[in-house]
């Protein structure tokens, strides 16, 4: 390979958006990933007539100055075809009263909080500062878990007062957050917390950090929004695609790495892979962006391959991400209820707080006057390991059954108005995305994870670079696309180069 390529492992939405801007550059890159087509867990699959997300559902990101919109802007992409969210989501807290709304104006907003929790006013108002705050912070794209000296004057450009006073409260966590206005006796505040946060940062709100807390509960509303693609989660993949191999990227589909060593005097990498009919390929580069699950750096670089040992034992002791269990479903339009939501949230004991999407018509997702029906909940990759394959069998059947049984209670539906159903399992996951035992996101953003405290994209051994969901500022697809912003960036001033994306 050329002196100066680089190899971005992964095409998740991460590996893709890193490999498109660096080919933007002008530089020889290439993507290598595993599976038959790229976009990991925001890709989709088909199942006859359907069309399934695998994972996101809904898009952050797409309005002005937005992560993917400056993204586009910056690739010379036309802008994909989505519709905002309005409400972004119903939640029902289960306990007889009416869904809560989370309306795109803030105004309308606001009402919904103030009669759904009244005297929660300190609350929210705290919240939208520290929103604000973090906002404007992150517009200055700064390098938040700094490694050199480069890093730290782009993160201390970033800094504003409103910046500097926020993070004293950085060892906080949400729960802290209503302790300190008054609100932590309010029991259906903290459960529709609960519900929501636990989306974004895999942590229930006593174990979730205030600053990030506080920006996901802003992400519905204007000048921001939540938006549903038209066609599939697959465009964005697409988009990125067509950019990354106009602009030079080479991409390495069904291929899947196994190893990386660092050569003798840390100057280059050897990336080791195999190839889809089952041959061994070596490529040699000075830099490697890895997108996957930071915990995959263990397996693929054995002891004496280059890593640090203090090293090792961080990764060693990273918390396990969650899975999830996704029931994919199709159904007559005529069986829903009526002005249903696209996307709806449950609180359940048993199997869990359901996350639901269902189709828009015309949205590409299924045929004229049926809808799919998509519904997550987490669960502990461990369950579903070590079983035979009747227990698995019988444990995923169990589990269909509960999932469905709950949507047909919620949405009135009777049994026979499926069209297709079926269920992925953390074991499904790991077939489809590689990720170790079949984890969906990122770090939990606890406090002692969050930010500064968390992973850095600039590892310790020159030239291997890290992006994706455990990387600030976490998951979903804005998130890890600033991810790889942020690693390109820092990668291209290591190469005495600047790389500039507009607000």
């Amino acid at each position: 390979m050329a002196e100066d390529s680089i190899i971005v492992i992964g095409g998740g939405i991460a590996g893709l958006t890193a490999t498109a801007l660096l080919a933007k550059q002008g530089l020889p890159v290439t993507l290598v990933e595993a599976h038959h087509q790229p976009g990991g867990c925001a890709g989709t699959f088909r199942r006859g007539p359907y069309i399934f997300d695998v994972g996101a559902t809904q898009v952050a990101g797409l309005e002005p100055s937005g992560s993917h919109e400056r993204i586009y802007r910056h690739l010379n992409l036309p802008m994909p075809q989505a519709e905002l969210l309005n409400p972004a989501c119903a939640v029902d807290l289960a306990d007889g009263s009416q869904p809560i709304q989370l309306w795109h104006d803030p105004k309308r907003w606001e009402q919904e909080w103030r009669y759904h929790f009244p005297g929660s006013d300190s609350f929210w108002a705290l919240t939208a500062k520290l929103h604000q705050s973090n906002w404007g912070f992150a517009s200055h794209d700064p390098v938040v878990t700094p490694r050199n000296a480069w890093d730290l004057g782009q993160l201390l450009q970033a800094l504003r007062p409103a910046t500097i006073t926020s993070g004293l409260l950085s060892s906080l966590t949400v729960a802290d957050l209503l302790k300190l206005c008054g609100c932590e006796q309010d029991q259906r505040l903290r459960k529709f917390l609960d519900l929501q946060i636990k989306l974004y940062s895999q942590e229930p709100l006593d174990r979730t950090a205030a600053l990030y807390g506080a920006t996901v509960l802003q992400m519905a509303q204007a000048p921001l929004g939540l938006w549903h693609l038209q066609g599939s989660m697959q465009k964005l993949s697409d988009d990125l695609m067509h950019a990354l191999q106009r602009d030079g990227g080479q991409v390495l589909l069904r291929h899947r790495v196994v190893g990386l060593e660092l050569a003798t005097r840390g100057m280059a990498w050897t990336v080791s892979i195999k190839t889809p009919n089952g041959k061994a390929l070596e490529l040699t580069t000075p830099d490697v962006v890895c997108s996957l699950p930071p915990q995959c750096l263990r397996s693929l670089m054995p002891q004496g391959t280059g890593m640090p040992k203090a090293y090792r034992q961080r990764l060693m002791k990273l918390p396990q991400p969650s899975g999830a269990l996704v029931f994919y479903g199709a159904i007559d339009r005529s069986a829903l209820p009526k002005n249903c939501p696209v996307h709806l949230q449950r609180a359940s004991k048993t199997p869990g707080s359901l996350f639901v999407s269902i189709s828009r018509e015309g949205d590409g997702r299924a045929p004229a006057g049926q809808a799919t029906v998509i519904a997550s909940v987490f669960t502990a990759t461990a369950e579903w390991w070590g079983l035979t394959e009747s227990t698995y069998q019988e444990r995923k059947q169990t589990a269909l059954l509960a999932i469905r049984q709950t949507l047909e209670s919620w949405l009135d539906l009777a049994p026979e108005a499926w069209q297709h159903q079926e269920l992925a399992t953390p074991r499904s996951f790991a077939h489809w995305t590689g990720r170790p035992n079949g984890i969906v996101g990122g770090l939990g953003q606890h406090p002692s994870q969050f930010g500064p405290f968390g992973l850095a994209s600039r590892t310790p051994m020159r030239g291997l670079w890290l992006c994706g969901d455990s990387i600030h500022p976490g998951e979903g697809t804005a998130g890890v696309s600033i991810s790889a912003l942020m690693t390109c960036r820092q990668l291209m001033a290591q190469r005495g180069h600047q790389l500039r994306v507009a607000n």
